[in-house]
């Protein structure tokens, strides 16, 4: 028998005579899913991961999710079956190993997408994992993060426009989903699915509603907001999916004088 080998048996003896348990690497792989979409990885900032024993809150490991969207054919059907699996070596993770002497209930929290701060959302989630049960096999551990990415493109914030001179101001925002996927008119994503539309408030108090619709560009709805009287007015940009809820929203302020 070779002198490592004796080792690595004389050190387990000895650890099960003293009642030591013996630690084992463990290898967690996480993944965060844009609900209804694709993964969230670099191309929106990655989500970033914290993994935390759930009863003693001590930090086990931390980083941030990188890689690509996924296999969009892999992920986007509907007749996969239960055990199909949906990730690839392209879909973004977050990868590490734990030196587990013991089975911990872990909790994993995640937050981003952190390249879109106005549409960040956090979740969580625990699992056990016990010494050597790899978290890294088929998609790993996958986690849904719900919303959608809105970013208000017009007016620019603190934009001061004259009321004797206009009537109504146009507003535009893009819309996505949280993992940077288009949305389109009659694409995997249907814009014509999605409802997009304003709250206006003047001073604090809401004036009126606003429905915005699809440009014909990717991703960008556009509707007018009336200029009435002078005021400061906030703009609150919804984005909405009632085939499962998503909503996303994004805000800018607007002078008029």
């Amino acid at each position: 028998m070779k002198l490592k080998a004796i080792v690595l048996v004389a050190s387990f003896a000895l650890a099960m005579m003293s009642g030591t348990a013996v630690a084992e690497d463990t290898d967690i792989t996480v993944r965060v899913m844009s609900k209804d979409a694709k993964f969230i990885g670099t191309s929106m900032g990655g989500v970033r991961v914290i993994l935390r024993d759930q009863e003693t809150g001590e930090v086990l490991a931390e980083g941030v999710t990188t890689g690509g969207t996924g296999d969009t054919a892999k992920i986007m059907h509907e007749n996969g079956g239960r055990r199909a699996n949906l990730a690839d070596e392209s879909a973004a993770s977050f990868k590490t190993t734990l030196d587990l002497d013991r089975p911990r209930l872990i909790e994993a929290e995640i937050y981003g997408p952190l390249a879109q701060p106005q549409a960040a959302h956090a979740a969580s989630a625990t699992q056990w994992v016990i010494p050597g049960g790899h978290l890294s096999v088929g998609d790993g551990w996958v986690i849904e993060l719900p919303g959608l990415v809105v970013n208000v493109m017009e007016p620019a914030a603190a934009r001061k426009v004259s009321a004797s001179q206009v009537d109504s101001l146009s507003v535009s925002a893009n819309v996505m989903m949280m993992c940077g996927c288009p949305i389109t008119s009659g694409g995997l994503w249907d814009a014509n699915q999605f409802e997009v539309g304003m709250t206006i408030s003047k001073n604090g108090n809401k004036v009126g509603e606003e429905a915005m619709s699809y440009t014909g560009d990717s991703s960008m709805f556009g509707g007018e907001m009336p200029v009435t009287e002078p005021g400061v007015y906030e703009i609150i940009v919804h984005a909405y999916d009632p085939k499962n809820g998503n909503t996303g929203i994004d805000k800018t302020t607007v002078v008029i004088e």
